[in-house]
């Protein structure tokens, strides 16, 4: 963003001498940030790496589409690729109390003062998500201000600017849509109706939308195609605060109607952001209507985890009951606000069902 920076990084003869005067001193370090602002970044930094200097670069930018389309593509076998997304869970724990992330993924019962403090911690998490620079701020209404800002950015960069959409307000109109529907199966029909858009551009829009990291699909996870739902998918936004603002609605948790899509779309995003399950993900779902929210299949396993926003007795909810019969395993989750506890169904063949607070999810990760 600096011009005198940006004015080096228009010479690649410069940076080569720049870079031929540190060699001797031994492993040249060099960071890039904003890089698709070079021109033909891709060409510029692929000609750097092939004169084999002692040279690691790490290459940034805050837009994913320049970034892939003027770099990655002409980096081919030269490049390892990171998606950086806002904070998980843990890491949003490290920004504000360190002491909790440990406490946090504890097996044993913890101290109502540690369970108030989590609590307190993940309602702010659950409204405002994990943006550092929104973390980062204490006071609400600037909260609000940054997401309006980071929000406002992507559209005006990626999506009018470099994209050229033609239809930015429907696409806006979209996001809106989407983020009102978290957690429900995805009409692409009646979505297209409701816009008085053609299908086809809803697609393309919503390609767009998973291209720039704002959402992602899941799947149905399904083996009998006459008893199981295997088309429809269902959409979850990366980060809650930007989905809380698509809609409008930074309400304080504990007053608002969608406590369990927002529970639901933080499970989804804390597995989505771990990067040896994102692929892993699906959801289960029977053309009666039993269903449970996310099915995770990795290395043979499959596990099945239901959200509650809460849960009056520890009873396990009807759509496990189901999958479990039709799909035995060893170990299933219910993540919910209310009761932490263990369970053995002796009739499913020793499955044991783990009911446990949104908090302690990274035991979940962890054991996969």
């Amino acid at each position: 963003d600096r011009f005198k920076d940006l004015e080096f990084f228009s010479s690649q003869e410069e940076v080569i001498k720049f870079l031929e005067s540190r060699e001797k001193k031994g492993k040249i370090y060099l960071f890039i940030d904003e890089a698709q602002r070079i021109k033909e970044a891709g060409r510029f930094l692929k000609g750097i790496y092939d004169l084999n200097f002692n040279l690691k670069m790490i290459v940034s930018g805050s837009s994913s589409l320049e970034i892939k389309s003027k770099i990655v593509e002409s980096l081919t076998g030269r490049k390892r690729v990171f998606h950086l997304y806002s904070f998980s869970f843990k890491e949003f724990l490290r920004a504000k109390d360190p002491s909790l992330i440990e406490i946090a993924e504890q097996e044993e019962p913890l101290s109502l003062y540690d369970r108030n403090n989590l609590q307190n911690l993940l309602e702010e998490f659950l409204v405002f998500g994990g943006y550092p620079s929104v973390v980062l701020e204490e006071n609400p209404k600037e909260k609000e201000k940054i997401l309006e800002e980071i929000y406002n950015s992507y559209l005006e960069k990626d999506i009018i600017s470099f994209l050229a959409v033609k239809k930015p307000f429907v696409f806006k109109k979209l996001a809106g849509l989407l983020a009102f529907q978290v957690g429900q199966l995805v009409n692409l029909n009646e979505i297209s109706r409701s816009l008085s858009v053609e299908r086809r551009t809803i697609e393309n829009y919503i390609d767009i939308l998973k291209e720039t990291f704002v959402i992602r699909n899941v799947l149905p996870f399904y083996r009998n195609a006459r008893k199981e739902l295997v088309k429809m998918p269902k959409v979850f936004f990366l980060d809650n605060g930007l989905r809380n603002f698509a809609i409008n609605n930074l309400e304080r948790y504990p007053l608002r109607q969608d406590q369990g899509g927002l529970l639901e779309n933080f499970v989804a995003s804390e597995i989505i952001k771990s990067d040896k399950l994102r692929e892993a993900l699906y959801f289960w779902r029977t053309h009666h209507g039993a269903e449970v929210d996310f099915v995770l299949r990795r290395a043979g396993r499959i596990v099945p985890i239901e959200v509650k926003k809460s849960l009056k007795s520890a009873k396990i909810p009807r759509g496990l009951h189901h999958f479990l019969a039709d799909y035995p395993c060893r170990k299933s989750w219910v993540i919910n606000m209310d009761i932490e506890k263990e369970i053995i169904l002796s009739a499913k063949k020793e499955v044991k069902v783990i009911l446990l607070p949104p908090y302690k999810i990274k035991r979940i990760l962890s054991e996969l």
